[in-house]
């Protein structure tokens, strides 16, 4: 059965931070405020570390997925002989990304009085016995048809060409986070809710391996369930899985009881019929979270603004775990618990973040792809416990002697900054110079910043 690890871990981040030095840090690291610079460059910011590995980096390299994996799945799309393979992982990949949530029954309902009304204005020309059909037709021409998608055995495997690696790409740049920034973390337990075609698995086997004992899969296709197995047996009903400790259920475990060290949702809060039921899963994944609870879903807005529900429902959340009266907050990608920039922008965009990989060596797919995903990782605990530096949101532009950042910062607010030496230091502006999306920058904001020697008290 899976077991919750001691409360301890997350402390960590406190030995990793006082490792390199607090103190030097708060004096290192600058604000981002014209003519402002609090930057020491005899202080050790750094260490023994070239800028390219400054704290905040988190770039992950250009992600291959294991060979095994890669193996079975050609095999499995060889043995099939599915006519137009190549078409149909294209329609899939399309329909996918351009999927919308589906319309609430309230939404619907304030819909068609409105078009009632309006058709009620002009009714001398309108028969009234029309009216009703005349309503059906415009919602049916002016709202998004949301279906749920059936995955039997043909489109599991259809699934599986489309989205094997860059589901796996986008779930190792998320595990990376907690890892990079917590090495002392090592789970033993995990579960997967809406496992697919397992690459949550075969994501944390590679980055935790030597620590994991127990993968719970649920998903409530058992054709899926069956593909999964077969890729973790190299593409066969039988032998030896790669990946040992592997369950799978159709039914997430209804014991309060069960907590896991890492619950995931990648990709599967979408293909929910509606805001209740996401909203029921999505208390159900924390219930049984005893350290990170990540979820991911494709960079759109659709899918960013998704997550946002999420994250606010877990923050808000009144109910408390008898198991684990924690509370929750946001360890990546966002600096703060408030409400979301983005989102609350005139022109709202989707937090998104991308990650190069190598995509299985199909016939159409052998050039090296990007994933673009969003995802929000919340962890059991106290924000105290988490670094809370800027989060860079946009490609770092670089021009000559200065470099411009968008960053999420920790009082809830986007800014654009551009960094130079002059202004700001040359350690910040080298940091800067090799940052990259993704990655977070180490400054801190000027509530944050210790008071100079000036404004410290007399001594009595």
């Amino acid at each position: 059965m899976a077991t919750a690890r001691g409360p301890g871990y997350l402390l960590t981040l406190g030995r990793w931070r006082r490792g390199l030095g607090r103190a030097l840090q708060s004096r290192a690291l600058a604000a981002l405020v014209p003519g402002v610079s609090q930057v020491d460059n005899k202080s050790e910011f750094l260490g023994k570390r070239p800028h390219r590995r400054h704290p905040g980096i988190l770039q992950l390299s250009r992600v291959r997925l294991p060979q095994a994996l890669v193996d079975a799945a050609q095999l499995l799309l060889l043995e099939s002989s599915m006519p137009n393979m190549e078409k149909q992982v294209q329609a899939l990949t399309n329909y996918l990304w351009s999927r919308h949530l589906p319309v609430e029954p309230e939404e619907l309902q304030r819909r068609a009085v409105h078009l009632e009304k309006k058709f009620l204005e002009d009714a001398d020309s309108w028969q009234m016995e029309k009216l009703h059909g005349e309503v059906l037709h415009a919602l049916r021409r002016t709202t998004y048809h949301w279906q749920e998608l059936s995955y039997n055995e043909r489109l599991s495997l259809v699934y599986m060409a489309a989205r094997l690696d860059g589901g796996f790409a986008a779930v190792s740049r998320a595990f990376h986070e907690i890892q990079a920034r917590l090495p002392e973390f090592q789970p033993q337990t995990l579960m997967d809710f809406g496992s697919g075609t397992g690459s949550v698995t075969w994501a944390a086997h590679s980055t935790w391996g030597q620590s994991l004992r127990e993968y719970m899969c649920v998903d409530s296709s058992t054709a899926m369930l069956e593909l999964a197995e077969k890729l973790l047996k190299g593409g066969s009903g039988s032998g030896m899985s790669y990946v040992p400790g592997v369950f799978f259920r159709q039914f997430l475990p209804v014991s309060p009881k069960v907590q896991f060290d890492v619950v995931v949702s990648a990709f599967s809060l979408s293909e929910l019929p509606s805001k209740a039921d996401r909203t029921n899963v999505v208390q159900t994944l924390w219930r049984k979270t005893s350290h990170f609870l990540v979820l991911v879903e494709n960079g759109t807005k659709a899918g960013h603004s998704l997550l946002m529900d999420a994250r606010d429902l877990v923050l808000n959340g009144k109910e408390k775990s008898p198991l684990d009266p924690r509370p929750g907050f946001v360890f990546a990608p966002c600096p703060h618990e408030l409400p979301c920039p983005q989102l609350t922008a005139s022109k709202p965009l989707a937090c998104s973040f991308s990650q190069a990989y190598h995509p299985v060596p199909f016939s159409w797919n052998k050039k090296p792809k990007e994933e673009r995903f969003s995802m929000v990782i919340l962890a059991r605990g106290s924000p105290e416990e988490a670094d809370r530096w800027p989060r860079i949101t946009q490609p770092v532009l670089k021009r000559p002697r200065h470099v411009h950042c968008h960053l999420c910062c920790p009082d809830g607010h986007m800014q654009h900054a551009v960094v130079t030496a002059r202004r700001h230091g040359r350690d910040l502006y080298r940091c800067a110079r090799v940052s990259c999306w993704g990655d977070l920058l180490p400054v801190i904001t000027p509530s944050e910043l210790p008071p100079s020697p000036a404004q410290d008290p007399p001594e009595s």
